[in-house]
């Protein structure tokens, strides 16, 4: 059985390490949940899991996993509808820019030019495993395996 991982982000550098993790994941837009009285934003998705294909693993396979900020002041989006019908989109990094400290920006870049700006006020990142391949096998036609 595979470790599921959980990875904490509280600065640059770790987010990095998350978003190297998170490259190429598939995101529902029904699947990002902003929760501004929470200051918190929560993505569901379908991510490849990397460690299995460094480990020599042929068969590529997806892991369905959440990735959670807090402390977020603020959520803008760029070429995404958050409000629209479910649509996919490709995540393709994340990246942090720094404000006045401990603050700063946090870029979730998808294919296709959307992006997601979540201004924080201080960087607190969680990226966990939810499940394996039965799971993510449903999620790759139904949307991370909705009804």
């Amino acid at each position: 059985m595979n470790v599921q991982l959980k990875l904490i982000a509280l600065d640059a550098d770790d987010l990095a390490v998350i978003s190297a993790h998170v490259q190429d994941a598939r995101v529902q837009t029904a699947d990002i949940v902003w929760r501004q009285g929470e200051k918190r934003l929560v993505v569901g998705m379908s991510r490849l899991d990397w460690e299995q294909t460094l480990a020599g693993e042929t068969a590529p396979r997806r892991l369905l996993a959440a990735l959670r900020f807090d402390r977020v002041l603020s959520c803008k989006s760029r070429n995404i509808d958050l409000e629209a019908p479910p649509a996919a989109l490709e995540l393709v990094g994340i990246e942090f820019h720094p404000g006045e400290s401990p603050g700063g920006s946090a870029l979730l870049l998808f294919a296709h030019g959307g992006a997601l700006r979540l201004d924080v006020e201080c960087l607190e990142c969680e990226l966990t495993d939810l499940g394996g391949d039965d799971l993510a096998e449903g999620a790759e036609s139904s949307g991370l395996g909705r009804e």
